[in-house]
């Protein structure tokens, strides 16, 4: 079967974890900076766009070279075999990018890109005019750098993040992706308590509850690459199947997410409606300050407002102090917060046990993780 280079585009600072969910679908990979290589046949793009939790999107290498002339440019891009991938009627877009190159008006590289495609096309498919480009959508990426130039097609569409249970979002909604990545960097497993005390729409719980009950993160959505014609659509129908067959639909969760604003908490009620935990979810309007449990062993994951708007920072500089109050009794429970906030630490009167950079977007955070006590052994 036709093996592909394909590449698992990353946040910055998910690589490593996006590695291991390619590794865990069988596939051997390298990371690099923003992404992870692998190959695979058909069934692997049908795979990583249906479980990868983490990546952004999943794109296919088709060709890499360098380029310093529109002339080369042109040449390289038409001696690859397009036909391969393209059918006759395909509706090709080219998208573009350039950094440090010599050719780095974007405009123009995609233009070139796109005439040179045409070009080995009419040849292929023995036209002599223009495509009508009425049938699948293939998007395709010309990206440079350092005068390397990378021709990409992308299989996923809509980014990854988008699982299709999203009804309603606030104003600056956590990342799914980031969100499942944050939960897996915990010790979180399914037998544990999960709270999220600053739920917002209820991503972080959400996820949880997929990961809890293993629901892979593609199963509500469509890919682009469904409709293409060399990917046998039992190849599709196979990887959903083998999806129902895996997932946990019974396994019991407590999980709840809570929040000071009303019409977030309704948000999130919504969504987890969406995604079909309505019945397994606690959400519940409440300050953070305010959370008691008598449970043990569980796990907090919080994502609390950063006060980086101008008056913020005396309420937000106090919210971390209650925090490290409030959660200090907590000593058998595990806590992770994501915050840009440097002086997390000295607010919240402890020293995490680790911390890890990642990007919530373009704000470079840190997520602090504080490790409670081990629960007994059996004796």
């Amino acid at each position: 079967m036709r093996k592909f280079e394909l590449i698992a585009t990353a946040a910055m600072g998910l690589e490593a974890i996006v590695a291991k969910e390619v590794r865990d679908l069988g596939y051997d990979c390298t990371v690099d900076n923003g992404k992870v290589l692998f190959s695979g046949d058909v069934n692997a793009i049908a795979k990583a766009n249906m479980w990868l939790r983490t990546a952004d999107r999943i794109k296919i290498k088709i060709g890499e070279f360098k380029a310093y002339t529109f002339d080369e440019l042109f040449e390289k891009t038409k001696a690859i075999p397009w036909e391969h991938y393209l059918p006759e009627n395909a509706e090709f877009p080219v998208s573009g990018k350039s950094l440090k190159s010599k050719l780095f008006s974007v405009p123009d590289c995609q233009a070139i890109v796109k005439k040179a495609i045409v070009e080995r096309l009419k040849r292929a498919y023995s036209r002599t005019s223009w495509f009508d480009e009425n049938g699948p959508l293939f998007k395709i990426e010309v990206a440079i750098l350092k005068d390397v130039v990378t021709l990409t097609l992308d299989t996923s569409g809509a980014g990854l993040h988008k699982r299709g249970y999203r009804a309603e979002q606030g104003e600056a909604p956590l990342k799914e992706t980031l969100a499942a990545a944050l939960i897996q960097l915990t010790n979180w497993t399914p037998d544990k308590p999960f709270v999220d005390p600053f739920c917002g729409s209820g991503t972080i719980p959400i996820e949880a509850a997929m990961i809890g009950q293993n629901i892979a993160p593609g199963f509500n959505r469509e890919f682009i690459s469904e409709s293409w014609p060399w990917i046998p659509s039992q190849v599709w129908d196979d990887i959903r199947n083998e999806a129902e067959d895996v997932a946990k639909y019974d396994q019991p969760l407590d999980i709840s997410g809570y929040d000071i604003d009303h019409r977030m908490v309704e948000m999130a009620k919504a969504n987890s409606f969406e995604a079909g935990f309505a019945d397994i979810i606690n959400f519940k309007q409440m300050q953070a300050k305010d959370f008691t449990t008598k449970k043990e062993y569980g796990v907090l994951v919080g994502n609390p407002p950063y006060g980086e708007r101008i008056g913020e920072k005396a309420v937000v500089d106090q919210l971390y102090r209650d925090l490290g109050q409030v959660y200090g009794n907590l000593d058998t429970w595990s806590i992770y917060i994501l915050t840009s906030d440097e002086n997390f630490e000295n607010l919240y009167g402890r020293q995490a046990t680790k911390k890890r950079k990642l990007f919530n977007g373009f704000i470079k955070t840190d997520y602090y993780q504080y490790w409670g006590k081990r629960p007994p052994r059996n004796s």
